[in-house]
C-alpha cells in the first residue's frame, strides 16, 4: 500500500470512527503525545491528546449529534507527515466543512496529529465594479 493510500485509508478510519460513536477506535486514531491539536467548527483550539479524546468522548457520546459524511479527499505529503483536505457534510444541518486532517507516521502507522473543521461559506460577495466604486 502506497503512502498516499495508507494516508487515506487512517482518514477512513476516522470517518468511521465518528460516525460510529466508536470512541476506542476514534482513541486509537490520534498520535499518543501531547502535541496534537484540534479546532471542531466553532471552538477554541484543543491542544494536548487527553483535552483533544475528552471532545471527542463527549460528542460521540451524544446520541443527538448531528452525522457526518466526507467527500473530495485530496492528499499532501511531505516526508513522515501527510494532510487530507476533505468536504465534510453535516446531515440534518445541511451544513458544509472545509476540513483538514494532519497524520504523521509513527512507527509503521499514520496516527492523526490535528483536525480542524470550519464551515464553508455559501454565497460569494462579489466586488463592487470599478466604475461604480467611490473612491
Amino acid at each position: 500500500m502506497t503512502d498516499a493510500r495508507a494516508i487515506l485509508a487512517a482518514n477512513a478510519a476516522y470517518y468511521h470512527a465518528f460516525e460510529t460513536g466508536d470512541y476506542a477506535e476514534m482513541s486509537q486514531i490520534w498520535a499518543d503525545d501531547d502535541g496534537v491539536s484540534c479546532v471542531h467548527p466553532g471552538w477554541p483550539a484543543l491542544v494536548g491528546r487527553k483535552v483533544v479524546l475528552e471532545s471527542y468522548r463527549n460528542i460521540l457520546g451524544n446520541s443527538d449529534r448531528e452525522r457526518l459524511a466526507y467527500r473530495d479527499e485530496q492528499v499532501i505529503m511531505s516526508g513522515d507527515e501527510g494532510r487530507v483536505l476533505c468536504v465534510e457534510i453535516v446531515s440534518g444541518a445541511g451544513v458544509a466543512l472545509a476540513a483538514t486532517n494532519l497524520f504523521r507516521l509513527i512507527g509503521s502507522e499514520w496516527r492523526m496529529v490535528h483536525h480542524q473543521a470550519s464551515p464553508i461559506a455559501t454565497r460569494v460577495v462579489e466586488a463592487t465594479p470599478p466604475s461604480q466604486r467611490l473612491n
